[in-house]
């Protein structure tokens, strides 16, 4: 009984890692807590509603009126970054060439991708801007 209590409380003092957290959509204050709502950025009806507060340490997400405006050049970083990323890969892979349109069946694709993954790219921005002004707090996070 007290090696499991003494697993737990390490296992609650545990600092949860920067990447993952933010991968996963989590506050940047204890990194636990969801930031949405709905697990699934695919649902369309809800895959933007946001939690007021962390539901573990409280922290309220919109710091201020118009806090989310700055996610637009995360959410354009972003989409550049996969923008670059499929251009690589194209040109190792497949190669450009204008003589049989392998360029604009880049951009085609490239397109299609964009617009698939911008629900979760929108949520990414969102996370990754909150963890611009706030830092993790190991207070914050409750012991369970």
């Amino acid at each position: 009984m007290c090696a499991v209590n003494t697993v737990n409380a390490q296992h609650s003092h545990h600092k949860p890692a920067l990447l993952g957290s933010v991968l996963h959509n989590k506050c940047s204050r204890c990194r636990r807590g969801d930031l949405f709502v709905g697990h699934n950025p695919y649902n369309l009806k809800t895959f933007m509603q946001m939690n007021e507060h962390c539901p573990v340490c409280g922290q309220r997400f919109e710091i201020e009126p118009g806090f989310w405006y700055g996610t637009g050049f995360v959410s354009y970083a972003l989409s550049v970054a996969v923008c670059v990323a499929t251009f690589i890969a194209w040109k190792v892979l497949i190669g450009f060439s204008l003589d049989d349109n392998r360029l604009f069946w880049w951009m085609g694709l490239n397109g299609l991708l964009l617009v698939v993954i911008q629900p979760v790219l929108m949520r990414l921005s969102r996370t990754i801007w909150l963890n611009f002004f706030v830092r993790y707090d190991p207070l914050a996070a409750p012991i369970v």
